[in-house]
């Protein structure tokens, strides 16, 4: 008998051969190809597992090879532990920047379990396990449904000041559908180029695809996560304007965004290989060369498929894209503010107002070069014009409390029409003490009691206790109040008889001195 086994197939041909059709061994050799030692092996082999005709067609392959061919296993008196498959390939994968190996693996293993399997039977058992784990679906993609994005290393361009080469990333955006491709260089992968090229991207399409597939980059997902990733404000806002989903590729999985990962090698071979020996001195002249590169591998025609990425692109993709829309977006970027006790927020050391009834709260800050609005559990609640002035304050009336407001309003004018309305005496008394003061401010709560006497006395003894005192230049809040509560408002001066006993002489001063 041949030391490899014949297939399941072949040995039901010869059981059919033997007892179906009634040939000799040496017929059924011929007919099969093998030697007649082996038919006869077979035959006997069959016998004795009580496999015979038309029985054997009710039997799976697996079945006959088990009654053919039973596994004699040695019982084991010892039952050895099964090392953990998913720890290991996890702690592989986390720990290969330090060169853990299986090796160690083990002897930590057998630490543990000390009558474990060897390291031999112990590295069969895992990579028998791990070949499990390598297998690929093939995806599907709609028209016009995705676009895949990732980055790549670019070429340098050189400091014409200093000689230095600065370094650069290659942008690339791949449509699922059609492989159409857009390709841009720019300096880094900070969240305003990393806008800035969707925007240059989606341009160049002149069309938006239904969901971006990025990658988990902090300027695309604030925090990855495989099963809900939190998306980058910024970007989430941009797609929105858009009208398309964001749908991040998983943490680790390359293979989410193939199509992008085939576009870098692409990419590399047909953009950065042709450009390799050049020198640019502007990153500027260097996407002007990328776009020309970028044109001829898009316009020409695929190996296989025959026709180029643009004719695919125009045909499949565009039509059921979404259109672009008529106001590009503008970039923003989003923060978080607490409400200060003054009802203002700080951004950039600048200072806005929101509505005083939000104090203590958290508020959601979107800030673009213009702009700056506040919204407040989804619901814009300020908007402003962009300060750049560093501890400056920018307050709206309407988010002041109404004592507040009340207060803002005040100012020497505003207190002297308010006084002229008891009268003409008040409204000088008012001025004069706001004259007279260092800061007008100072004599805004004298001012406003004045006021308020009309409140407690009737206007005319009011107006009548302010001639009083500026007659005898007692400008002051208080000298009001006694005037009025003494009554002298009621008396007249010039009439007042001089008092008894009291002669005329040229010491005495009279009350023209005093005033």
């Amino acid at each position: 008998m041949a030391n490899r086994r014949l297939p399941v197939r072949k040995i039901k041909e010869i059981l059919r051969l033997k007892y179906d059709c009634n040939l000799s061994e040496r017929e059924i050799s011929r007919s099969c190809q093998v030697s007649r030692s082996t038919v006869a092996d077979y035959l006997m082999k069959a016998k004795a597992a009580g496999i015979s005709w038309p029985e054997s067609l009710a039997l799976t392959d697996t079945q006959i090879e088990e009654r053919l061919f039973p596994v004699k296993r040695i019982p084991s008196s010892v039952k050895r532990p099964e090392p953990e498959y998913q720890y290991i390939y996890n702690e592989l994968r986390a720990y290969r920047k330090v060169n853990l190996t299986l090796i160690q693996l083990w002897v930590e293993y057998k630490a543990e379990h000390p009558d474990g399997y060897q390291y031999s039977h112990f590295c069969a058992l895992y990579w028998r396990w791990r070949g499990k784990l390598d297998y690929v679906m093939r995806q599907e993609h709609r028209a016009g449904e995705k676009a895949f994005i990732d980055y790549s290393d670019g070429l340098s361009i050189v400091d014409m000041a200093t000689g230095e080469l600065i370094p650069t990333q290659l942008f690339l955006a791949v449509w699922g559908a059609s492989n159409y491709t857009y390709a841009g260089a720019t300096l880094s992968q900070t969240l305003p180029e990393w806008i800035g090229s969707h925007k240059q991207a989606l341009e160049y399409f002149g069309c938006v695809p239904r969901v971006l597939v990025p990658d988990n980059l902090k300027s695309a997902v604030s925090k990855a996560c495989k099963y809900e990733p939190e998306l980058n404000p910024t970007y989430s806002d941009m797609a929105e304007h858009y009208g398309c989903a964001v749908l991040p590729a998983r943490p680790r999985k390359p293979r989410d965004k193939a199509k992008v990962e085939t576009g870098v090698l692409i990419a590399q071979r047909w953009i950065l290989a042709v450009l390799r020996h050049r020198t640019f001195y502007s990153l500027a002249e260097l996407n002007v060369a990328v776009s020309e590169c970028l044109e001829r591998l898009n316009n020409r025609p695929m190996r296989k498929l025959k026709k180029s990425r643009r004719e695919l692109f125009e045909t499949i993709d565009r039509p059921s894209a979404l259109p672009l829309p008529q106001i590009p977006y503008e970039y923003a970027e989003w923060s978080k503010a607490k409400v200060q006790l003054n009802y203002h927020i700080e951004v950039d050391r600048h200072y806005y107002s929101v509505p005083y009834q939000l104090l203590h709260e958290r508020l959601d800050i979107r800030l673009t070069a213009t702009t700056i609005e506040a919204f407040h559990k989804g619901e814009r609640v300020a908007a402003h014009v962009r300060l750049y002035t560093k501890n400056g304050y920018t307050t709206l009336p309407e988010h002041r409390p109404p004592s507040h407001r009340y207060y803002a309003e005040w100012n020497p004018a505003r207190f002297i029409q308010w006084a002229g309305k008891t009268g003409e005496a008040t409204a000088r008394l008012v001025e004069t003490i706001l004259s007279t003061r260092p800061y007008p401010e100072q004599g805004y709560k004298a001012c406003l009691g004045i006021i308020n006497l009309t409140r407690d006395f009737d206007p005319i003894r009011v107006e009548a206790a302010a001639r009083r005192a500026l007659e005898f230049n007692s400008c002051s809040y208080r000298s009001m109040k006694a005037i009025l509560s003494a009554g002298l408002d009621r008396h007249d001066n010039s009439e007042q008889p001089a008092l008894p006993g009291l002669l005329p002489h040229q010491n005495i001063r009279g009350q023209e001195y005093y005033r």
